[in-house]
């Protein structure tokens, strides 16, 4: 069992999700999104499944420097922003197979794990 994980280190919830799987032992795959950003392809996949909004933290500071508080954007425009503009990602995108989670989602993981 591999899971994947897209993040920040400086990012709590990313921490946690790193930790919840450590002390499982569980093997990760750790992307840091400041080293190399999510492919469109990767992002995708979450949007298609959550919708793109849900993977924009509205409460994130990048969010309010780019002035996107009033913007309304469809999910292709905002597939190209998050591309670009990886810290205005809700973190941590994790993800084990087909099954995917936005956030921390202990309860999603402990799901994972029980199958």
């Amino acid at each position: 069992m591999e899971v994947q994980i897209f993040g920040v280190k400086k990012n709590a919830e990313t921490r946690k999700a790193l930790r919840f799987f450590a002390e499982r032992r569980i093997r990760t795959h750790f992307v840091d999104l400041m080293e190399r950003a999510a492919s469109r392809g990767e992002l995708t996949r979450f949007a298609q499944k959550f919708g793109a909004t849900a993977l924009v933290d509205e409460t994130a500071r990048r969010y309010g420097e780019l002035g996107l508080r009033t913007a309304r954007y469809g999910d292709e425009r905002w597939l190209e922003i998050l591309v670009g503009e990886p810290l205005l990602l809700k973190m941590p995108l994790v993800r084990y197979g087909n099954a995917l989670s936005i956030g921390s989602a202990e309860a999603t993981w402990k799901g994972w794990l029980a199958t």
